[in-house]
């Protein structure tokens, strides 16, 4: 059986910046960047033939135009990863694309955090590969369509289709550090302080209808999703959409450069992560501490102790005396226990004020009687017992 690489929870916090390609990272389709005219085809002829492909034969749009990439290639070229990466090399990136994953990385790098950048696309990953950025190792995993090569290295067959709907599986994979996709342990449980990447602390940057189920997952689990358009455009009328259906917190123009908007706030939510995951962390100590604690306990020493903390909260008379009719059904109680106790006499007037009471009265007599060495709490209750008694006498 094949072992899998997997990543585990580091020292640090993990940011997972997740980024569609086309119309995110770069202007246009990669497709219709060299490929679709090298075959002879407008870029509007190709998509309507492909998508028509799609429609007429109950066909997923991106197997559809898989299938009329590898079919219009015959008699051009040689349709081989090769090929394909050699068309990637030629697509176009937004303005500060190429510098920017770098830059990110060690902006997190300044605050405590791990920056992780991810590729989430329906776009093709042998051109995505063959993108400058993609070569110069900017991306932890490049999760999009791609195909199966024969023996002569001819593309033959989808290996892997990433439509908008199954995109949402890769955030998971992530989440745990579960990377391959034929790794089944991305359906394994994980308790919270073992997982790697929260949703908490990944990013979606998307710029369409097909990003918002990924986009709708993070912000569900306190993610950020960021919608952005083209800056040459200035067309704001998808993200204006995805605002107002509640798909994304933020927008911005695609401008990848420093001090651009995009980059501040990247750099915002990087320096909030520096602080919520050490209130996280805090948090996740104070639970272990208080489980070891629990466990610690017997059954009958979990059952003291919620009766002690009723009692200590008790509100009302009424309340008071069903919780001591409880207590009295208990006959071994610890030293520490036995002090609470006390404390709740002293310190809460709701039971130190029906001290006198008979019920009450007695419970507590019950308690001082088991004691070897009384400590000052508890004589101070005795006396106030014996003075409430001598009252009652007197009357």
């Amino acid at each position: 059986m094949k072992e899998f690489y997997r990543k585990h929870k580091e020292d640090k916090p993990v940011v997972a910046i997740c980024y569609d390609f086309d119309k995110t990272l770069s202007p246009d389709d990669m497709q219709a960047q060299g490929y679709i005219q090298s075959v002879g085809y407008e870029v509007d002829t190709f998509w309507k033939e492909s998508n028509g492909l799609a429609e007429n034969n109950d066909m997923d749009q991106n197997l559809a135009y898989m299938y009329k990439m590898m079919q219009e290639a015959e008699g051009n070229f040689v349709f081989n990863r090769e090929k394909l990466e050699e068309y990637g090399s030629k697509v176009s990136l937004f303005p500060g694309v190429e510098e920017w994953f770098e830059r990110i990385k060690s902006f997190g790098v300044e605050h405590g955090v791990i920056v992780e950048h991810y590729i989430i696309s329906s776009g093709l990953k042998e051109m995505i590969d063959g993108t400058s950025v993609a070569k110069n190792g900017a991306f932890e995993k490049v999760y999009a369509s791609s195909f199966y090569y024969n023996s002569r290295n001819v593309a033959v067959w989808p290996a892997q289709v990433v439509n908008y709907t199954n995109k949402t599986q890769f955030l998971f994979r992530i989440e745990k550090g579960i990377l391959d996709v034929n790794d089944p342990a991305v359906n394994d449980y994980y308790p919270p302080d073992e997982i790697r990447v929260p949703f908490r602390n990944i990013i979606y940057i998307g710029d369409s209808a097909t990003d918002i189920p990924c986009m709708k997952l993070v912000n569900s689990y306190g993610g950020h999703s960021i919608g952005v358009y083209n800056p040459s455009t200035m067309d704001k009328s998808k993200v204006y959409k995805m605002m107002l259906d509640n798909r994304i917190r933020y927008f911005s123009s695609a401008n990848y450069m420093e001090g651009s908007e995009l980059d501040c706030i990247i750099k915002k939510i990087i320096v909030r992560t520096e602080a919520n995951e050490s209130l996280e962390n805090l948090f996740i100590s104070c639970r272990k501490e208080a489980d070891e604690d629990d466990k610690s306990k017997t059954r009958e020493g979990k059952i003291k102790m919620n009766l002690i903390l009723q009692l200590e909260n008790s509100y009302s008379f009424a309340n008071t005396h069903a919780v001591v009719r409880e207590l009295q059904l208990i006959d071994n109680w610890t030293n520490d226990e036995m002090e609470r106790l006390f404390d709740c006499a002293m310190y809460n007037l709701q039971v130190h004020y029906i001290l006198s009471d008979y019920d009450v009265r007695q419970f507590y007599k019950s308690v001082l009687s088991k004691i070897k060495t009384k400590s000052e709490k508890a004589l101070e209750v005795e006396r106030i017992i014996m003075e409430k008694e001598g009252q009652d006498d007197l009357l």
